[in-house]
């Protein structure tokens, strides 16, 4: 059985780490840039001063698959394991604009990058379709050789996320789940592609 990746999103020193780090965030840009956010922003917003009002919302551990693993063996759902990261969804007005990155450094929780903006619309979109009340039902797994994010939905079953969709030129949007064994294949001819790549 998978473990939940929201049902301990609420671990009290990685959300406390985001909340802080988002307020240092806020006050460190507003005063080296005031005004009108510049276009590589890492946050979702037109002004600086918008970050006042954004707020820490949801948070979940990221899991991933060893490419080794992947490529030896079947069941995608128990290959997946934990990081040790977390991420947390910024909120504007209830909508996400981006990610806060928590990570352990030197034994405490801090918050190591923003951004990924488009990862945090789609995230909180699948998570508003496929989620339980309290979102336990889910897990966000992601697979770097792979450049594919995927949500699993109660055990064994996935919602390929935007660069899912796009690496695994897949024809699903992010509503449509799909069984972890089709999604097999195209991940490993992935992972294979891209370690060669690097080669």
């Amino acid at each position: 059985m998978a473990a939940p990746f929201l049902a301990k999103a609420d671990n009290g020193a990685a959300l406390q780490a985001a909340k802080r780090g988002l307020v240092q965030f806020a006050e460190h840009q507003q005063a080296i840039r005031p005004g009108s956010a510049p276009v590589d922003f890492p946050l979702d917003i037109t002004d600086v001063g918008d970050l006042k009002q954004a707020t820490v919302s949801h948070g979940f551990e990221v899991y991933t698959v060893d490419p080794k693993e992947l490529l030896a063996r079947g069941d995608l759902a128990s290959l997946a394991k934990p990081t040790g990261e977390w991420r947390f969804v910024i909120s504007l007005h209830g909508k996400p604009i981006g990610l806060a990155t928590v990570q352990q450094v030197n034994g405490r929780y801090e918050t190591v990058a923003y951004g990924a903006a488009v990862l945090a619309k789609d995230v909180d979109a699948a998570m508003t379709v496929h989620g339980n009340s309290a979102r336990s039902n889910l897990r966000f797994i992601r697979i770097y050789q792979a450049r594919a994010d995927l949500l699993e939905v109660d055990h064994a079953k996935f919602a390929p996320l935007h660069s899912a969709r796009e690496s695994l030129l897949l024809q699903k949007n992010g509503n449509q789940l799909v069984e972890g064994s089709d999604l097999l294949e195209p991940l490993r001819a992935a992972v294979k592609a891209n370690i060669e790549a690097f080669r």
